[in-house]
């Protein structure tokens, strides 16, 4: 048998640990050229401006 829980956790401690599960989108930019967005300091896919 599994041993139980002996102190009950906070919610902040339990967001700490949800944090990391967190999906981090990569920041886009609009290409000053075409309009198509794309990475910030990168050359653009679609001109190649």
């Amino acid at each position: 048998m599994a041993p139980l829980p002996k102190h009950r956790h906070s919610t902040q401690r339990k967001g700490k640990r949800m944090k990391t599960r967190l999906i981090n989108f990569p920041k886009l930019v609009k290409c000053g050229n075409c309009g198509k967005l794309m990475l910030p300091h990168k050359l653009c896919g679609y001109c190649k401006k």
